[in-house]
């Protein structure tokens, strides 16, 4: 190194840069290489600082890389990763998720060279087997309650009107289902499409999102169809999807995985069955009056959080959400909607003297 920089700047000329990279380059991971050569083309100033190569070197997405990929000529020398052979069941697998996830090329390279699956995807395992099922196959002695159940409001998870002042109920509703189908559904979409998102965006990023659409879901009830209780966990499951879906039709030219417009009918038919499904059920006649079915206003909730603050999550793989001011945008909305909705909570009820159902 103090060859290539003599005065001890910390930089090195790119005609250097590229040198070493030639000379060097059989000795480099062709994905890699083609970042450097990414960042050597991007840089304006004729010189590359030394701690953004050892930051590329060793798998840190920094400015430098940012700056590479938006800036750069983006030139793939070699071939697509979905050419390539030879590849194991585990590589393949993870290809096939960068493929299915993201929209550029290069992005689907350096996660497939990144990714160790340490840690895995665990927030979704946990949340889809140990939530749904222990609790409710081992603490109720049965996997799902039915609307038409005894107990299906005789619990401590279940959000009810009356009982709003309980917090905790604004998120554990997603622990109960209104019927086997209901929860059917939604163990189905959130497995095959949250699991995905979380290998590419950490557990961090997608349980912000699920968690904000399950949030978002209980307060948008409590808002708009206020005599109601809510179960399931579709506000976090459709935040997921409608993000997910979204992020493939805003970048539809550059997403390469197969299939992808059945898969997206598939998926837009399984949640409108899901969701005509929650319509029909909260207008029909409740099996134990004068408490109504559960409302389907979640959904709606969870929907609007996923093409909001689930795009910006999915589109900035890997990159500083601080940085992004349409981020900070949507996240100040989503901030005042929450603040809007305790205060309703707070004043509104009273003030509009609504009839309430019994509490349970």
């Amino acid at each position: 190194y103090p060859q290539f920089d003599p005065d001890n700047t910390g930089y090195i000329s790119t005609e250097k840069f590229r040198s070493l990279l030639q000379r060097h380059g059989s000795e480099l991971d062709p994905h890699k290489l083609e970042v450097l050569l990414a960042l050597a083309d991007s840089n304006s100033e004729g010189r590359i600082c030394y701690q953004d190569f050892v930051n590329l070197m060793s798998n840190k997405r920094s400015n430098s890389f940012r700056q590479a990929i938006l800036q750069g000529n983006r030139r793939l020398c070699s071939k697509a990763l979905l050419e390539e052979t030879g590849l194991s069941l585990s590589q393949r697998l993870i290809r096939h998720v960068a493929y299915e996830t993201l929209p550029r090329e290069i992005d689907r390279k350096w996660y497939y060279d990144s990714y160790t699956c340490c840690p895995p995807p665990w927030f979704m395992i946990t949340i889809t087997i140990v939530a749904f099922f222990l609790y409710n196959g081992v603490a109720l002695d049965r996997f799902v309650l039915q609307v038409t159940h005894p107990l299906y409001l005789k619990n401590s998870l279940v959000y009810h009107p009356q009982l709003r002042a309980q917090a905790w109920r604004y998120l554990t509703y997603i622990f109960m289902h209104a019927g086997i189908e209901h929860l059917g559904l939604n163990v189905v979409l959130q497995l095959l499409v949250g699991v995905p998102l979380e290998m590419v965006h950490g557990a961090a990023r997608i349980g912000f999102v699920y968690i904000a659409g399950v949030v978002a879901g209980s307060l948008a009830v409590s808002v708009a169809d206020m005599t109601a209780p809510v179960v399931g966990s579709s506000g976090g499951v459709y935040a997921l999807v409608s993000a997910h879906l979204a992020n493939i039709v805003m970048n539809w030219s550059g997403m390469k995985c197969q299939f992808k417009l059945l898969r997206m009918a598939v998926a837009l038919i399984c949640m409108s069955f899901e969701f005509g499904r929650a319509v029909w059920l909260r207008f029909h006649p409740s099996a134990y009056p004068p408490c109504p079915h559960p409302s389907f206003m979640a959904h709606l909730g969870g929907v609007v959080v996923g093409i909001t603050l689930g795009v910006i999550i999915l589109r900035n793989y890997e990159q500083r959400l601080q940085d992004q001011s349409l981020w900070w945008i949507f996240l100040s909305i989503y901030l005042i909607f929450v603040l809007f909705a305790i205060f309703w909570n707070i004043f509104a009820y009273s003030l509009l003297d609504l009839k309430l159902p019994p509490p349970p």
